[in-house]
């Protein structure tokens, strides 16, 4: 209701971002997205200092007394609110720890965040103690109105309210552990995944052909899959990669490639609405061209989900063992019972036989009858089939090796290869085909290890559901219906393991971090029952978010936890300045109900301004379509729903424990 009150609360933002940035430039914090993220995260927490006090203060110049000087009245109302707004703002910061301490991917894409969040609100902090109160001695005026007609009459709503809530403790207190057992019990039915995938613009449909195809039979291939993805008007254009470039940064053989594609923007799209439409389509199309496989996913994704699980798929399966026959027939099973699991895609195993190989089997007799050594045989192949360095040839500085071997139609075949002679110690010509068996015979492609065993994938996408409970049953099925032989194993790789790793890691930092909360509220009353009934408003503080996320149809992902995680530190806030006074106000000489009712009264303005802003400022990412948003949107979804419930019962069921807990200290 004061246009000068705003300002002061305005100025707060540019000054703690421009503080924030020179902190992260001297620490060497570069500004990538997550930490962009993260300064627009805290932009609704780092003015929750700056509301409190000055709210405070245009309140105590509204209400004082003309023989005081200004400069005090402004002095006494920051000290009175100074404890409170400096332990809550370290709280938020405390909050972030755990993530922090993430590890891994998840690590290095959320860390960025905390640290920014975490410089922002001490920055923010160092503004109140030392800026904020000398622009209020500058800025604010004694007399002025202090409340404007939207907080006069959500105190007309409010206070009947609380009243009724006070009488009828317990009937709202059943009622707000109801509301918390119903969002416990939807937790479940959420699902779990480690972040959103990304929308990156374009598609990477691999694909895989059979191991003996030769690369012009490859290529031939390859341009019937671009023509039929070219079909479609939503895509621009699709390049393929194909085999192993000059630097081998991505060694694949002949049978494999990685198309491009390029979509158009999406105002543009004219068959379909969404990118699942589109590669469910494209499923289709390409599924008409015989003996090839996909596995169609995003670039960037695509490498993501390599280097995570050396697989290029979301979800890996791999089996471990000895025997390559084994392996393959046992995966083969596994690959048989998770087909069945609603939300499969692109399944695959991978390829470990198929590969076309020359055997000679060398007949040891047949050559001694003829003095022919086994070395001989063996050079002769190897120079007339692989072909062998007779000399190099210098140009310059340049120098090439002079390679030679048998013309193509000397050795394309069985007949052909036994029709090479070899001289005998007599001076005779034997045809190699008298003196090995010579055999095309299938082989292994190529043998994979991992911590020095011998592994099979099977490797999948999943979409339409959840990675976790995905998970979750296929790990059941496989237990039931496959028999994994004695020094066999599986363990379960990609994205699942990271969103795993994470979580382990939480639900250990997460308490700590609640405890050492606990010890500065201990700190900040000096009593275990006044830093107890705080903390218990964290739980209270869930409900909105699994709501939310239920609501919009998300997932628990790392982004939703770190959004439980800031909601927290908002809550824990709001719950430490409305006790911190009414503390003041009991200890003045009023009694517990009225300290109650009139410390929410005049706190209620400040309350509902910090979780406001911190609401406003994290709306645009709910609305938000550009890369990088479906990390944002959980988190904001958890903390936009979390402190729309949080705020209500910090107002209602907040005041009910704060009087049971007076009434033991009358008795």
């Amino acid at each position: 209701g004061n246009i000068r009150s705003a300002l002061i609360v305005a100025a707060t933002l540019p000054l703690s971002a421009l503080a924030t940035f020179i902190i992260m430039w001297q620490v060497g914090l570069s500004a990538n997205l997550m930490s962009l993220g993260g300064l627009a995260i805290s932009l609704g927490m780092i003015v929750d200092a700056a509301i409190i006090q000055v709210e405070n203060v245009q309140r105590h110049l509204s209400e004082a007394n003309t023989s005081k000087h200004r400069l005090h009245v402004i002095l006494e109302a920051v000290l009175e609110v100074r404890k409170p707004s400096l332990f809550g703002e370290l709280i938020i910061a405390i909050t972030f720890i755990p993530i922090m301490n993430l590890q891994g991917m998840e690590g290095k894409m959320f860390a960025p965040l905390a640290f920014t969040v975490v410089i922002a609100l001490l920055s923010s902090l160092i503004l109140s103690i030392f800026v904020i109160p000398v622009l209020c001695s500058f800025v604010l005026k004694a007399g002025e109105e202090k409340e404007s007609f939207i907080v006069r009459c959500l105190k007309v709503g409010y206070l009947p309210v609380l009243r009724w809530a006070l009488w009828h403790r317990m009937l709202v207190v059943s009622v707000a552990l109801g509301l918390l057992i119903a969002s416990l019990s939807l937790f479940p039915f959420l699902g779990t995944e480690f972040i959103p995938t990304l929308d990156e613009g374009s598609l990477a449909p691999q694909v895989i052909r059979l191991p003996s195809i030769s690369l012009t039979e490859s290529i031939e291939i390859e341009k019937e899959v671009q023509k039929a993805l070219l079909k479609f008007p939503e895509v621009e254009t699709v390049v393929s990669t194909m085999g192993t470039p000059d630097i081998a940064m991505d060694p694949m053989g002949p049978n494999v490639s990685d198309p491009v594609v390029i979509l158009k923007p999406r105002n543009q799209w004219k068959t379909v609405r969404t990118k699942a439409e589109l590669v469910e389509k494209m499923r289709e199309e390409l599924e008409k061209i015989p003996g090839v496989a996909y596995n169609i996913t995003q670039p960037i994704a695509l490498r993501v989900d390599e280097l995570i699980s050396g697989v290029k798929s979301q979800l890996a399966i791999k089996l471990f063992g000895d025997d390559l026959e084994v392996l393959r027939e046992k995966a083969q099973e596994i690959a048989r019972v998770i087909s069945t699991i609603k939300g499969i895609k692109d399944l695959r195993v991978e390829q470990t036989s198929g590969q076309p190989y020359l055997t000679l089997n060398i007949n040891r007799r047949e050559i001694a009858r003829y003095g022919i050594n086994v070395a001989d045989i063996q050079e002769t192949i190897e120079t007339a089939i692989g072909g062998k360095v007779a000399t190099m040839v210098f140009e310059g500085e340049k120098r090439f090796a002079i390679l030679v071997r048998f013309p193509e139609d000397r050795r394309n075949s069985e007949k052909t290869i036994g029709n090479i002679y070899l001289k005998a110690a007599n001076g005779a010509y034997i045809p190699l085909e008298q003196l090995a068996k010579i055999a095309v015979l299938e082989g292994p492609v190529q043998i994979s290890r991992e911590d020095v065993k011998r592994r099979i994938v099977v490797e999948c996408n999943v979409e339409g559901r959840d990675i976790g409970s995905f998970v979750a049953e296929g790990q059941e099925k496989i237990r039931r219906q496959v028999e994994i032989p004695s020094g066999y194993y599986i363990t379960w790789g990609g994205a699942f393991e990271n969103q795993q790793r994470a979580m382990r890691r939480l639900m250990v930092i997460v308490p700590l971090t609640i405890g050492l909360i606990f010890f500065l509220l201990f700190s900040a009353f000096n009593s275990l029952r006044y830093a107890s009934l705080i903390i218990m408003n964290l739980p209270f503080a869930l409900i909105g978010g699994i709501f939310s996320l239920w609501l919009a149809g998300l997932y628990l992902s790392v982004p939703a936890s770190v959004g439980f995680i800031a909601l927290f530190g908002v809550a824990v806030l709001n719950g430490l300045v409305l006790v911190s006074y009414i503390n003041n106000l009991y200890a003045e000489g009023f009694s517990v109900e009225d300290a109650i009712v009139t410390g929410c009264e005049r706190r209620l303005r400040p309350v509902l301004m910090t979780a406001l802003v911190a609401i406003l400022g994290l709306t645009p990412f709910l609305f938000a379509t550009g890369p990088g948003s479906e990390i944002q949107k959980p988190l904001a979804t958890v903390v936009i729903g979390g402190l729309i419930t949080s705020t209500l019962l910090t107002l209602i069921v907040l005041p009910i424990f704060y009087r049971w807990f007076g009434e033991k200290e009358e008795v």
